[in-house]
């Protein structure tokens, strides 16, 4: 394949070759016999964008779920009003937040939604509520685990830390992937990494048997438990950190973090730590200078970093994976909840760069939209919805925050670059980067190759 005339970093405009997987030629060139021939026209041809940080699994079911919190729904009013879509079997609820409605429960569900079985995933992940119709579908499939909560003597419809749980008792299997896979691949998505905690061998299988099959287009490092070491891996799938979930109001034991630290980097693994508070971040620091840090350990989201612990990230020489989206999406519900102190240093940008830190950034989606280009132009601006800015210091250029989708997920410190020798995993947009940096849309995105092959040609869509 050649690609003729795009607008290459370092190279102006220039053609570019693609031979099996990899670029073969930069250049002037000449068309060989029965080659085929994309004209860019002056296109920006990027690297493919990497999210480097999501659930998809949970992302291909929150495509088939009821919008539970903002903007979906704001009030109980709005809640109820999402809950009456008709149907059969269970109702999946995604996005809730305690500004909604408060910590719901069994019964305030039953007013809501009393004609079938409801689950509503919290926004943070790491909760689910249930009316009673589905409280005894599951405890009638099996007993109930330590997380579902019983207060009086009943069971109050709140289930905490119980995705695996939850997962065996409903009986069912992974999502297809295919539907996102082209989804991602219109907005120039080449790679993901996957950071859901508890994906094991049984899930790597499933993200095997997606690639295989070509639902899964995207190239994909897989995160998660300790036991995910013993998981086939090949080219396409790609062995990622240990995952540890913290969560300021039940940390794990500190001994015990520091023993899943050690055991990780043994199997010359970092390890990736969810940290959206202060208080996760000081205890994710001093485990991880208990356990002896090693290159490639990450902080997940660091969603407050106040500039004492910036110094201690840099010692620790952790990389920062984040999401500049969240102060656009939940900004002003972060105005509300947190110390007053605290908004300067909410999903920080530049103060990490300036302080020699190395930031990616991710989407979390199904937590937070999964357009890169969203986020690009939410790093550049910090403005929430209301119209007010976070942070003003902490503003990327957009090529700033183009980069944080540029960096190789096996190394964060690398930022790929359209080269002769690299793979083929490309992203062209319909116009020269002086002008995709002023709009930094996924519009824009004309063509994407995965491998040399085309995953998303958008030549045929109306223009914006």
């Amino acid at each position: 394949m050649l690609i003729r005339d795009a607008e290459i970093r370092g190279h102006g405009r220039a053609d570019v070759r693609i031979a099996k997987d990899v670029i073969t030629a930069i250049g002037t060139l000449s068309t060989l016999a029965g080659e085929v021939v994309h004209d860019a026209h002056g296109g920006a041809l990027l690297p493919g964008l990497h999210d480097h940080h999501i659930h998809l699994a949970a992302l291909a079911v929150a495509r088939s779920s009821v919008a539970c919190g903002p903007p979906g729904a704001n009030d109980a009013t709005e809640l109820a009003q999402a809950l009456t879509r008709p149907g059969e079997g269970w109702l999946r609820g995604i996005g809730y937040h305690d500004s909604v409605a408060g910590m719901l429960d069994a019964e305030m569900l039953d007013t809501m939604a009393p004609h079938r079985p409801v689950r509503i995933q919290h926004r943070s992940g790491r909760m689910w509520f249930f009316n009673s119709a589905g409280l005894d579908l599951l405890l009638a499939a099996a007993p109930p685990p330590p997380g579902l909560e019983q207060q009086d003597g009943r069971w109050t419809g709140r289930l905490f830390d119980e995705d695996r749980w939850l997962r065996e008792t409903l009986g069912g299997t992974p999502p297809s992937f295919a539907a996102i896979s082209r989804e991602l691949a219109a907005m120039g998505i080449t790679g993901l990494t996957d950071m859901s905690p508890a994906n094991d061998v049984d899930m790597a299988r499933h993200f095997a048997r997606e690639q295989a099959s070509g639902a899964l287009s995207q190239r994909v490092m897989l995160a998660g438990t300790l036991g995910l070491a013993k998981a086939p891996f090949g080219p396409t799938l790609t062995l990622g950190p240990a995952k540890l979930h913290l969560h300021e109001n039940a940390l794990p034991a500190f001994d015990d973090s520091v023993d899943f630290m050690r055991a990780a980097h043994e199997q010359q693994r970092g390890v990736a730590i969810h940290c959206t508070t202060e208080t996760e971040l000081v205890f994710a620091l001093a485990a991880l200078d208990a356990a002896g840090p090693l290159a490639g350990d990450r902080i997940e989201h660091a969603g407050v970093v106040p500039d004492p612990l910036i110094a201690e990230m840099l010692r620790l020489k952790v990389q920062v994976v984040t999401q500049p989206h969240f102060i656009a999406e939940r900004g002003d519900q972060y105005l509300k909840d947190v110390e007053p102190r605290d908004p300067p240093f909410l999903y920080r940008l530049d103060a990490l760069r300036r302080a020699g830190l190395v930031v990616a950034a991710g989407s979390d989606a199904p937590f937070g939209s999964c357009d890169p280009w969203a986020a690009m132009r939410a790093a550049v601006v910090r403005q929430t919805a209301s119209g007010t800015i976070i942070g003003p210091d902490e503003t990327s250029t957009p090529e700033q925050a183009l980069a944080l989708y540029l960096a190789d997920p096996q190394d964060l410190m690398v930022e790929r670059r359209i080269a002769v020798g690299a793979r083929a995993d490309l992203c062209l947009l319909n116009r020269p980067w002086a002008q995709a940096r002023d709009r930094l849309l996924a519009h824009d995105v004309q063509l994407t190759l995965i491998g040399g092959s085309i995953v998303h040609d958008g030549v045929d869509q109306a223009p914006a």
